[in-house]
């Protein structure tokens, strides 16, 4: 399915010149975190927030709180990996679209964005999931597609899924490879493997000989 395929018309954007109280009820019957607003010449103007509404004045108008207006917006052109992004960085499950003259088409849902994820080859095709981390200035994306297909592996896809104290940790999905002897060569590359599939032997083989040498050292 069609990114543009997911745009949605049931809730019209309201007016700033319409009461607080009518999108208060509006607001009691729905289950977004926003409502888009226009303006007289029907022109998105912005987005106000659930929990702000709730605390206004319901006698008063839209406009009144024309301060409290979220501009976030998507084009209808826009790549689906940055809508989630636009998703995220508003704290938003609704998601206004705009087309290329900046006219309100309608508003994405997030639950719907993120079904197009779980189409993806990452989640469907089979394969291993591999976390690892190194220094934010140590790693290399061509590196690690290096690594992988050096191996024999087929990267499906990655992204960077943590960064803390200049440590960058990568999600890696994999398919058509032994995972152990990619694991090892990622470690050869001074990486560190923070998660792996099961069939990575390394570190069960590093605990069972420490177990080893303990006993033998008690005996």
């Amino acid at each position: 399915m069609k990114l543009s395929e997911l745009v949605i018309n049931d809730i019209k954007p309201v007016k700033n010149s319409d009461k607080i109280s009518d999108l208060q009820q509006l607001f009691n019957q729905l289950i977004y975190s926003h409502i888009p607003v226009v303006d007289g010449n029907n022109e998105y103007i912005g987005c106000l927030f659930e929990t702000d509404v709730h605390c206004f004045d319901g006698n008063k108008n839209i406009t009144d709180y024309s301060y409290a207006l979220e501009v976030f917006y998507v084009k209808n052109t826009t790549l689906w990996l940055d809508v989630l992004e636009a998703f995220a960085r508003n704290s938003s499950n609704i998601m206004p679209v705009l087309d290329e003259n900046n006219n309100y088409l309608g508003y994405y849902e997030l639950n719907d964005v993120i079904s197009l994820f779980g189409d993806s080859p990452f989640f469907i095709d089979p394969g291993g999931i591999v976390v690892v981390e190194k220094g934010i200035n140590d790693y290399s994306f061509s590196e690690i597609s290096q690594i992988v297909e050096s191996n024999g592996g087929k990267l499906l896809g990655a992204f960077v899924s943590k960064t803390k104290n200049d440590v960058v940790q990568v999600t890696l999905k994999i398919g058509n490879a032994s995972i152990s002897d990619i694991l090892q060569t990622f470690r050869r590359y001074s990486y560190n493997v923070v998660s792996g599939h099961e069939d990575d032997n390394y570190n069960q083989t590093l605990k069972d000989r420490s177990d080893y040498l303990n006993k033998y050292l008690n005996m």
